[in-house]
């Protein structure tokens, strides 16, 4: 079943057309949309599968023992207005600093655009790599036993999607129409924070739980709608991205890459629509998981993957589709501070990756000091949006917290599709309530300090102003 038709998009409320008014309104529109320039989408798939032996989740899990299904960089190019705009979802846990670059850049060549309009974005599933280029060459130069990411890997996985990127620009299509739909995911999102019988918050629902206290608690803050945002030439739909905020986790850390249950409801909604190319994007979910209602089974993985699939299919039926007349780009630029608690400064990090006898606290302590050293340079980091009118669609860095993506929806008049895990250095980007209240996950993957919620509130107007 297609979505709603333009024309729908001009009926009140009684879904009635009422006199000349409404018939030159109608007129109007189209004649507007005929005469718009012609934008131009192409779509493009490469494979990023690791090797057998490689880290995953950054050396803090199993290594690749097997391959469970294959992972992918799904993308679009829209050209047609200004430069070309490249919008780009990674199968992966997380890009981060110089490697996070490395991929804008790189994209930004084979388009034909500039690194600030190519929008990467990570599904963050954990049985997948995390690449911090200076990171690894640490561990590296230290002849630490941890390792981060696989260097060749990852520049041939770079390269791949730039080819699959470049080789789809002869075969643009025409998009002329904007779809946008919504749909409640039921039974799938919880916060992490929930409160103990004493009523004290706890944050130990993690991605999945067999604690009978997490699974009976409330979901707690949550974006409980999945959002559909979609490219159509005339009555064709070309490609549509689906985007949810949740940890895409049911079980992992034993060594089978795979995209999870989010990429399973990908794959089953792509199946259920031959000819339209299908994405999905994680929101801003550093503070959700799918704990209160996930167990760890392995039988649960798919159970989950319906109940996202199954939201994707309302999410459509629900699109309503506007005449795209435009793609106004608009990037603004963050500022972060370094953390600086205990265990965070340059030199505790230094001594951590010397001495710590974990391979993984190697790890840690290489990520923080690449972070730390190019903060303390001064670095910014970009927050882009997209403006197509009808809906707005925003990358935010890290794992924010939820409560961002919030934010961000109640700043604009038309609906905001937020992106979460663009450039992951900072980690963890918490709210000021979760410092207040000692959120335990704070511990370690989190390199920025207070104040992270103010800076961010600040760029999220400034992007959607």
């Amino acid at each position: 079943m297609l979505p709603r038709s333009t024309r729908r998009d001009f009926l009140g409320r009684t879904g009635k057309l009422t006199g000349l008014a409404a018939a030159a309104g109608w007129n109007a529109a189209l004649g507007a949309a005929e005469r718009a320039p012609a934008l131009e989408l192409s779509t493009f798939s490469a494979e990023v599968t690791p090797p057998l032996g490689h880290a995953l989740m950054g050396g803090g899990i199993a290594p690749a023992a097997k391959i469970v299904d294959p992972l992918f960089a799904r993308g679009i190019v829209l050209r047609g207005v200004d430069k070309p705009v490249v919008l780009v979802s990674v199968e992966w846990c997380e890009l981060r600093n110089d490697a996070f670059a490395r991929w804008r850049s790189v994209l930004a060549e084979a388009a034909g655009t500039t690194p600030e309009r190519v929008l990467v974005s990570c599904v963050h599933v954990h049985d997948a790599p995390i690449a911090d280029l200076a990171a690894q060459r640490l561990l590296e130069e230290r002849r630490a036993t941890g390792s981060i990411c696989d260097l060749e890997f990852h520049e041939r996985a770079v390269q791949r999607v730039a080819q699959a990127l470049g080789a789809s620009l002869t075969a643009s299509r025409r998009v002329t129409q904007l779809g946008v739909g919504q749909a409640s995911v039921a039974n799938l999102a919880s916060n992490r924070r929930y409160l103990l019988p004493d009523g004290k918050p706890t944050f130990g629902r993690t991605s999945s739980t067999r604690d009978a206290l997490a699974h009976a608690a409330p979901e707690g803050t949550i974006d409980p709608l999945l959002r559909t945002l979609s490219f159509w030439d005339e009555e064709r739909p070309v490609a549509v991205w689906h985007v949810y905020a949740i940890h895409p986790m049911s079980y992992y850390g034993k060594g089978g890459v795979s995209s999870d249950f989010v990429g399973m409801a990908r794959q089953r909604f792509a199946d259920g629509h031959a000819g339209v190319f299908t994405v999905y994007a994680s929101g801003c979910s550093g503070n959700v998981t799918a704990g209160k209602f996930n167990d760890g089974a392995p039988a649960n993985r798919p159970v989950l993957a319906e109940r996202l699939a199954r939201a994707m299919e309302e999410a459509w039926r629900d699109t309503r589709r506007h005449p795209l007349q435009s793609c106004a780009f608009r990037n603004v630029t963050l500022r972060l501070e370094p953390r600086s608690t205990a265990g965070f400064s340059l030199e505790e990090l230094r001594q951590r990756l010397r001495n710590d006898p974990k391979p993984f606290g190697q790890c840690l302590a290489a990520l923080g000091l690449s972070w730390r050293q190019r903060a303390e340079a001064g670095a910014r980091m970009d927050v882009p949006s997209l403006d197509f009118g009808p809906a707005r669609l925003l990358l935010l860095p890290a794992e924010a917290y939820v409560e961002f993506q919030l934010y961000a929806q109640q700043q604009a008049k038309q609906p905001v599709i937020t992106l979460g895990y663009g450039e992951c250095a900072p980690g963890y980007i918490p709210s000021e309530r979760a410092w207040d209240e000692g959120d335990s996950n704070l511990g370690d993957w989190c390199w920025v300090g207070r104040g992270a919620e103010a800076a961010m509130k600040q760029v999220i107007r400034g992007a959607l102003a």
